[in-house]
């Protein structure tokens, strides 16, 4: 399939998610219990993920000047760090300490994400998040959609109403749209290619909706780029399909400038877009077809002569920023007594409910 006709299947699918569509799975009825027989044989593979992982949640960037960020986690194991031991080495950790020294500021980090979570697990995550006042909210879904082949257009509508809540609440997205799950050796022909096409077309199609909501969103394509298929044993995880310590923190490395990005904190080099990086300015759907190809890809919506919206939609900014070089990753402190006025709330309310 030529771009165009990839972007005109992810805006049809945005669609159909934003006006209730559905009949939109890839494969037709006849493959649909192929399909669902596969992910259960690829779960069985997995294995069931036992064990909670360690905790992101407290205070980075101890001894930095105030006023703080405070930044919440939401998602699938990928955002809460599943098969790590430490701390240090979630995504979490990585992110915050990232952004506390991208910042020169404290951050708070709440995480809310858990192992098995679903699109449809995020709105009580965003409850749970929204006491916190996040200055800005990164997003990880989509993978366990895949497996458990769940109706892609139901997937994209309910990250679309979650962004949008958040954006209600004044808090920045960034959204890490849906790996490219052919790379997953667990996953056996025909799901491994069907896999492939189903999470690709999902990630333009949550790019759009995303996008489209007020968010933005960064590519993780082939599970963050070539070095996770030239090296499987170094960036997974012994389940072979989440990462490693070493995959989770280039995980936060592709994320990290976009997240210092929305909360305005970006390199003086950063500003203006370069073209010779591919950097450019396209509409939203063709934009998200080109996202798919490059991992660590931004899009984000801007302006053409004033105006949102061309003839073809939304018009969006293609950027591609440098990797931060990777900051230490800190072990969370409570500094409940040096909390920033309004902080004391991301303290009290309950974590929500984890199931297994």
């Amino acid at each position: 399939m030529g771009g165009v006709g990839k972007a005109a299947a992810a805006r049809k699918l945005a669609a159909a998610a934003a006006y209730g569509g559905g009949g939109l799975s890839l494969a037709g009825a006849s493959l649909y219990g192929v399909l669902r027989t596969e992910a259960l044989m690829a779960r069985r593979m997995i294995g069931n993920a036992d064990g909670t992982p360690p905790d992101a949640t407290g205070w980075y960037g101890h001894g930095r000047p105030g006023p703080a960020l405070k930044m919440v986690l939401l998602g699938d194991s990928s955002a809460a760090g599943y098969g790590v031991e430490s701390v240090q080495e979630t995504p979490g950790a990585h992110l915050a300490s990232g952004l506390a020294e991208g910042a020169e500021r404290r951050v708070f980090l709440r995480s809310f994400a858990f192992v098995g979570a679903q699109t449809r697990d995020l709105a009580r995550q965003i409850d749970a998040a929204l006491p916190v006042q996040p200055d800005v909210a990164v997003i990880l879904v989509g993978a366990n959609d895949v497996t458990h082949t769940r109706r892609p257009s139901e997937s994209v509508r309910l990250l679309a109403d979650g962004v949008r809540r958040l954006r209600e609440a004044d808090v920045e997205v960034v959204v890490g749209t849906c790996p490219d799950l052919g790379t997953i050796e667990p996953i056996a022909p025909p799901l491994k290619q069907i896999a492939r096409h189903w999470s690709r077309r999902l990630a333009a199609a949550q790019t759009i909706a995303v996008v489209e909501a007020g968010g933005r969103t960064v590519s993780l394509g082939s599970v963050l780029g070539p070095e996770f298929e030239a090296t499987p044993t170094l960036f997974f995880g012994p389940d072979r399909f989440h990462p490693s310590a070493a995959g989770y923190s280039s995980l936060a490395s592709v994320l990290l400038p976009s997240v210092l990005a929305a909360v305005g904190v970006i390199p003086f080099e950063e500003l203006v877009p370069e073209a010779f990086r591919g950097e450019t300015v396209l509409p939203v759907a063709q934009a998200a077809v080109e996202a798919s190809k490059v991992p660590g890809t931004e899009i984000d919506g801007t302006e053409v002569a004033g105006a949102r919206r061309g003839a073809r939609g939304r018009w969006v900014q293609i950027r591609r920023r440098r990797r931060q070089p990777e900051a230490d990753a800190e072990t969370p402190t409570t500094e409940v007594e040096s909390q920033p006025d309004g902080a004391d709330a991301a303290e009290s309310p309950d974590r929500a409910a984890e199931p297994a």
